[in-house]
Formats: structure tokens, C-alpha cells, sequence
């Protein structure tokens, strides 16, 4: 595993009321669902940056808004109408 070192102030973890380790863990979740609600990356791929499983990944999507379903309406519709 490759680790990362980033220098923040420490007034951003009161900004969260987090630990340096929280703060971490919160900070690898945003990310994740953030490139996952881009589509820059899959629920796979977001569960394992986001140090989760991805049942639970797919709950923190839940809980910020964010549909699991990578496709739109139209994409959606397409695929009802092939399948008839």
C-alpha cells in the first residue's frame, strides 16, 4: 500500500470535529463519491479508496445524494426500449 503525506492546518479538523484519522477517513470517502458521481470510477473502485465495502460504499452514495445507478435517463429508456 502507498502512503500519502499532506500538510494541512490543524484548524481543518475542527472544520469536521475529526481527528487527524477521522478527518482521513472522511476525507477518502468525499473523494470517492465524488469521482464515482463524475463516472470517473466504479462502485468497486470507490469502495476501495473509500476503505469500505461496497454495500457500504453504496450507503455513503445514499447519504450524500448520490444515485448508486451510473446512467442516465435517456441511457435508461434505451435500455427499456431494447429489451421489449
Amino acid at each position: 500500500m502507498t502512503t500519502l503525506t499532506m500538510e494541512l492546518p490543524e484548524t481543518v479538523f475542527s472544520a469536521l470535529n475529526a481527528d487527524p484519522k477521522e478527518f482521513t477517513l472522511q476525507m477518502r470517502i468525499a473523494a470517492a463519491i465524488k469521482w464515482y458521481e463524475l463516472g470517473r470510477i466504479s462502485q468497486n473502485k470507490g469502495a476501495e479508496i473509500a476503505g469500505l465495502s461496497r454495500a457500504e460504499f453504496i450507503d455513503a452514495l445514499s447519504d450524500a445524494g448520490v444515485s448508486p445507478l451510473q446512467i442516465t435517463p435517456h441511457q435508461f429508456r434505451e435500455e427499456l426500449a431494447d429489451a421489449d
